[in-house]
């Protein structure tokens, strides 16, 4: 059956130790996370990544000095459907729909009312941005406690609070499109992309830049085409052992 027992061998040593380094990737053995927690191979190389994309997504203090200073001041009128209410969980929506008009209220540009499924609203949409970037900041920062606080609510609820803002904004795009305020429309969608959602995403999340951690994204880049590699070519001279190869057979000529 064997008949390259050399090459067999070798690609049989490449295969156990192939499933070897396998088995420790999903061992605990890579540190622990926030809570203590043993991290595995696979969850180790998740939160590095998720640090350099936080590192690389702070965007907050270009909105402040370009893009928020230019959005009119001119009250305007806003009725509209928050995206996350959807009638499937009243108890969910009435939660959404109380937060946002919280942060309208409290933000000193606007003043809002619930009718049923929809907010209603006169705000100084400047006004309302340039809280939602202060908000975004703090939990860009991992800092909860203060943006929670100056709603009179706990750290546990500054994520439902940024999902509000999110709401709020999102809704806001097409009703200023609609009113003819392109500028201020495209402003707002860009403090939800830049501002909102990655505060949202990496909370709790440290961030950093690659220049800081190159040696260890390199040497994970490296280790990842060498392990993908390493599986291949144990199969490869397994199959060569038994007789089973891509080269082409030699031609008999007849006599």
């Amino acid at each position: 059956m064997i008949r390259d027992s050399k090459a067999f061998v070798k690609g049989a040593i490449l295969a156990v130790t192939f499933w070897g380094v396998m088995l420790a990737i999903f061992s605990p053995i890579f540190g622990t996370d926030a809570n203590g927690k043993g991290l595995n191979g696979l969850q180790f190389s998740d939160n590095f990544f998720n640090t350099l994309a936080k590192g690389s997504s702070y965007f907050i203090p270009g909105l402040k000095a370009d893009k928020i200073p230019s959005v009119s001041a001119e009250p305007v009128k806003l009725s509209y459907k928050l995206k996350d209410v959807k009638g499937e969980d009243p108890a969910k929506d009435a939660k959404l729909l109380a937060n946002a008009k919280k942060l309208a209220d409290m933000s000193g540009g606007a003043s809002a009312m619930i009718i049923g499924d929809r907010i209603e609203m006169t705000a100084n949409v400047k006004v309302l941005l340039e809280k939602a970037a202060a908000d975004s900041e703090d939990m860009y920062n991992n800092d909860g406690l203060s943006f929670a606080g100056r709603y009179g609510v706990e750290e546990k609820e500054a994520k439902p609070l940024m999902k509000a803002w999110w709401n709020l904004l999102s809704g806001m795009v097409k009703e200023l499109q609609k009113q003819g305020k392109n500028a201020d429309a495209e402003s707002v969608n860009q403090v939800i992309k830049k501002a909102v959602e990655p505060a949202y995403n990496f909370y709790g999340i440290k961030g950093e830049k690659v220049s800081e951690r190159a040696v260890t994204l390199i040497g994970l880049l490296v280790f990842y085409v060498i392990y993908t590699m390493w599986w291949g070519f144990s199969i490869f001279f397994m199959f060569e052992g038994l007789g089973l190869s891509t080269k082409k057979a030699k031609v008999k000529k007849e006599v």
